[in-house]
């Protein structure tokens, strides 16, 4: 069974989801926190979303990690590449609870995700489908270098979402490497 590489950061474990992480991700998204992730949603939702978000580590070779405080063991959200079926590209995607954001945990997680993509699998591009509502988000995948690429595809052709293009930086690829 293909499972989820830990990788760590300065502050962050980056790790295969476990089944305690179910009900604080399935806390989050039933509330108005998870309106750009197409919630919120119920607990059965996010049972058969993180169930293939598992398994796509066994049929893709990559996934979504659970992202904890290094510190405390504290899980803060999850960070992932995916593919499912209705993407036309491989996405880098985040979410992370309230009580998490604003601390650059996102940032740090995203890097090393995105860093683990383009060095230790060979991408040579990512995207992030990003509701245009979304501030937060467009910010980060901006400070994460990404370009908005207005002529790519987009997931069951929904014109409100942004597409922003993420390609490798320079540096070693390393989740250490932050750019």
């Amino acid at each position: 069974m293909t499972i989820a590489p830990t990788i760590s950061t300065p502050r962050l474990t980056l790790r295969h989801h476990v089944l305690d992480d179910f009900e604080p991700l399935a806390a989050h998204f039933a509330t108005d926190w998870a309106q750009y992730m197409g919630g919120p949603i119920t607990a059965d939702e996010l049972w058969r979303w993180l169930g293939a978000e598992i398994t796509s580590w066994q049929w893709l070779g990559y996934g979504s990690w659970a992202v904890e405080l290094t510190e405390t063991g504290a899980l803060i959200g999850q960070v992932g590449i995916n593919k499912p079926p209705r993407f036309p590209e491989v996405e880098i995607g985040w979410c992370f609870f309230p009580e998490a954001q604003g601390k650059g945990y996102a940032f740090e997680a995203a890097t090393a995700a995105r860093n683990w993509a383009f060095g230790t699998k060979g991408l040579s591009t990512l995207v992030s489908y990003i509701s245009a509502e979304n501030a937060a988000s467009i910010r980060l995948a901006e400070r994460l270098g990404a370009m908005r690429d207005d002529n790519a595809a987009r997931p069951d052709g929904d014109p409100d979402d942004l597409v922003y293009r993420h390609v490798p930086q320079d540096n070693d690829g390393s989740p250490e490497a932050y750019a």
